[in-house]
């Protein structure tokens, strides 16, 4: 028993000495977590602490990358250094405010990490003497060892979770809520890195070892990945057979699946790769020429898909990057065609500078390149709608609610991009001075247009959302505060007065109070009286306050709302709100 206890002392202590750095980024990411949930999620209060979990999750791929590549060419502290500037610059890049977090950032993280996983694949093998059987079985035993670790992270964190619950129950210990999240992260992000990095033991000497070919992997490709490829291929070709026949363009969805297809297929040969060589297993070569001739017709449907979409409405950076991702495998399917010495080398490396180039290449970057096409989509709009006099936008005119859809949603993403100072040539000076616009912050601009004509494409659903500016109620002047939300309709007793609060949906008698079940108002028309202010075919609008003031039998009363929603599907008005406070005094 003390045998084992100090061989597994031993091979944990290692495994510290060897990732010193991987494993400070999972315990970093991992008590940042933990202190977020203890108080509650609240990234606004110290939003510093959620840019640091983004940093420490994404360092612990890039030490562990660096850490393989140092195995094979020394320098490992200039290596450490190098990755921690990178880390430093990475935090500095990320919002400063909670607020300021848009999808904009999300695709600069997403392909950020994707890039720190591939160096991992093939950082240590850029020099032409490194085999590629070798490649091959670094490869394999990491994602053999990224799934064991998986399986054990995940039955360890439930057996720990099942232990806290064991001991809670029987000996009455009372244990704080918090303690099942704050573990199953802690086991989840550290744990499952520790438990990768034993497995993976000395690093690269020990992971590019031959040994046979796993016999689980062979069953996972011939029996999984292959017939899911077949069944991809299948409705592909018969899509394209529709779209052949009936003379129309592909739908935009179809891209995704044929870059399902083209990944599945990939991933299946680099996991039967050795098998190539084996005269038994000729069936994998002639699977791979089949597949990437297979492609050719699918890449020119896909690029068809893509093309329909960016002609219709411009480059933006999903749109980029599927593009990018299509022009990748093409490269990949043109490479492997009619290259004779083909490495599977080139596959993670190609995927690494394409979205190198995709995040930092001057001009022609996602950002730079889907900028430029929305702010020429944005001045179409406006010229081809004559809403331009002298370089400003004339709101008085009328329009068509479909295009002050899209003026809304250009100004959005192109503020959401930085770009505050060329949305502002386009504005008058009463607009630019409103602080939602000084702030940065998104304003709803189909509301200005006072002359908006509905299209039949629109008319079946209408919905605006007003929402109030104040976070607080003054209730210095009141005596009684009843808290009101979407799903009650509460009772409430005071003195000998019985209140009761009804709310409906409906456009006739949405919100209602009864005083003692004898004397009862009807707040609707004062509702519909504050929706008549604002123009219906906006989405949102904040207000500087939302309520109404009103009084019943011995009483006066302040309703103030959080929010008020009106919404016309076919003909169809209802009302909601999601929160409000009820402020009582007697006259």
């Amino acid at each position: 028993m003390n045998k084992k206890l100090n061989e597994i002392f031993q091979k944990a202590t290692q495994t510290i000495v060897r990732y010193p750095i991987v494993l400070l980024m999972a315990l970093l990411m991992a008590l940042t977590a933990v202190h977020l949930i203890e108080n509650k999620m609240e990234y606004n209060h110290e939003y510093f602490l959620t840019r640091i979990l983004f940093c420490a999750s994404l360092g612990i791929s890039l030490f562990f990358g660096l850490k393989m590549l140092s195995q094979r060419i020394g320098r490992e502290l200039l290596l450490t250094i190098a990755g921690l500037l990178f880390l430093v610059g990475y935090y500095f890049i990320l919002p400063k405010k909670r607020e300021d977090f848009n999808d904009f950032y999300a695709f600069i993280i997403a392909p950020t990490y994707l890039l720190t996983h591939l160096l991992v694949a093939f950082a240590p093998y850029l020099r032409k003497e490194n085999t590629e059987k070798s490649f091959w079985e670094y490869n394999k035993n990491l994602f053999v060892n990224f799934a064991l670790t998986l399986i054990f992270t995940g039955v360890l964190t439930a057996g720990v979770e099942l232990a806290i619950v064991a001991v809670d129950q029987l000996f009455t210990f009372k244990f704080d809520s918090l303690i099942y999240p704050k573990t199953f992260f802690m086991m989840a992000i550290f744990g499952s890195t520790f438990i990768f990095l034993l497995f993976n033991e000395a690093g690269l000497d020990f992971l590019e070892k031959e040994s046979e070919y796993p016999i689980v992997l062979k069953f996972f490709t011939q029996f999984i990945l292959i017939p899911l490829l077949f069944i991809y291929v299948v409705i592909l070709y018969f899509y394209s057979g529709k779209i052949l026949l009936a003379w129309e363009l592909p739908r935009g969805w179809v891209s995704y699946l044929v870059l399902a297809y083209s990944v599945v297929g990939i991933l299946a040969l680099l996991l039967v790769h050795p098998l190539k060589e084996v005269a038994a297993r000729s069936w994998v070569k002639a699977f791979s020429k089949i597949f990437y001739f297979s492609l050719i017709p699918l890449v020119v449907l896909l690029f068809t898909a893509i093309f329909t979409r960016l002609l219709q409405y411009g480059f933006t950076e999903p749109r980029y990057f599927v593009l990018l991702l299509a022009i990748w495998v093409s490269t990949i399917a043109l490479y492997f065609i009619f290259r004779k010495e083909a490495t599977i080398k080139f596959i993670p490396v190609s995927l690494f500078l394409f979205g190198l180039f995709a995040l930092i290449f001057p001009y022609f970057n996602a950002l730079s390149v889907s900028k430029r096409s929305q702010k020429k989509e944005l001045e179409n709009i406006l010229m081809a709608n004559n809403l331009l006099e002298k370089g400003k936008i004339n709101f008085s005119k009328p329009v068509i609610d479909t295009v002050a859809r899209q003026i809304t949603n250009k100004f959005e993403y192109l503020n959401e991009r930085f770009e505050k100072e060329y949305l502002a040539k386009f504005l008058m000076d009463s607009i630019k001075a409103k602080k939602e616009f000084i702030n940065g912050n998104f304003w709803d601009y189909a509301a200005f247009f006072p002359n908006i004509k509905s299209t039949t494409s629109t008319k079946n659903a209408t919905f605006l959302n007003l929402i109030s500016k104040k976070t607080f109620s003054t209730v210095e002047n009141y005596q009684y505060i009843i808290q009101l939300n979407s799903y009650e309709n509460p009772e409430v007793k005071i003195k000998n007065d019985i209140f009761k609060i009804n709310k409906t949906a409906s456009r006739k008698d949405f919100i209602t109070i009864t005083l003692n079940s004898k004397q009862s108002i009807d707040l609707t028309p004062q509702v519909k009286a504050i929706f008549k202010k604002y123009n219906f075919n906006a989405y949102s609008i904040e207000t500087d306050d939302l309520f109404i003031e009103n009084s019943i039998g011995n009483y006066q009363f302040r309703l103030n709302f959080s929010n008020l929603n009106k919404s016309d599907y076919s003909g169809e008005i209802e009302y909601s709100f999601e929160n409000a406070i009820l402020l009582l005094k007697e006259k």
